[in-house]
């Protein structure tokens, strides 16, 4: 007998080491999450770009020990897309002006610019923090 299906999750968690092939394997999860939950590929594609800065920043800059994770949440609420990246680091991050000649400094001026809304805050456990950002739906475009 079948009965009504229960709607998907819109709220999912993934932990990866703390390496540089875990932003590629977060930007394919988030990129097939945001197609099971229907949403938008414009917005979806503004995520995966995003999420892919705040994991880089975590591999890169999370001086921590080797074998600590970096914890990628994603929720859809509200008509927004909620993407959270955590690391075992207590340094916050700060909007910094990159030069041009500078290889690196950028990605958190793409988030301010890109996103809705975003900032972070030290983790309650008391280890690290987490970097957020957020998208809203386009007008007119429901999530899931």
């Amino acid at each position: 007998m079948n009965g009504p299906t229960a709607p998907l999750p819109m709220d999912i968690e993934w932990h990866l080491p703390r390496h540089p092939r875990s932003v590629g394997r977060a930007r394919t999860l988030l990129r097939e999450q945001a197609r099971s939950w229907k949403v938008p590929e414009e917005l979806a594609e503004t995520a995966v770009l995003l999420l892919s800065e705040l994991m880089t920043n975590a591999c890169q800059h999370a001086r921590v020990p080797p074998g600590r994770e970096v914890r990628a949440r994603c929720v859809v609420r509200d008509e927004k897309l909620r993407v959270e990246v955590s690391d075992a680091s207590d340094v916050l991050p700060r909007l910094r002006q990159a030069r041009p000649e500078d290889e690196s400094g950028r990605g958190l001026a793409l988030i301010a610019a890109l996103a809705d809304a975003w900032d972070a805050y030290p983790r309650p456990c008391g280890i690290g923090k987490t970097v957020w950002f957020e998208l809203k739906a386009v007008e007119g475009a429901a999530l899931a």
